[in-house]
């Protein structure tokens, strides 16, 4: 019995143990996008923190309902990604980089 316990306790250890990671990178995840304006054509490239998860459907969901309180239209979610893949992000999306 006292073998048994021991392995369940170290077995609820481990467990705890793998979630910690996923729980923390879930904060991390990132997501950069392209979007537009009409009359006149405008055009941008942005990177933004996701809050709701980190699969497509909820990123491209976020992304197109937060760039549209100042106007602008989802054209794509380029990729997801967390926060090791930011380094030089920056200069490319300019005044969009974590705006929204």
């Amino acid at each position: 019995m006292k073998h048994a316990l021991q392995h369940i306790s170290l077995l609820t250890a481990l467990l705890v143990a793998l979630t910690l990671p996923v729980t923390a990178n879930a904060a991390d995840c990132f997501a950069d996008y392209k979007a537009k304006k009409d009359n006149p054509l405008r055009l941008h490239y942005g990177v933004v923190q996701l809050q709701n998860g980190c699969s497509a459907a909820s990123a491209k969901s976020e992304v197109a309902e937060r760039i549209k309180r100042d106007g602008w239209t989802l054209l794509n979610v380029l990729s997801i990604f967390d926060a090791s893949e930011l380094s030089g992000k920056d200069s490319s999306a300019g005044q969009f980089y974590l705006r929204y």
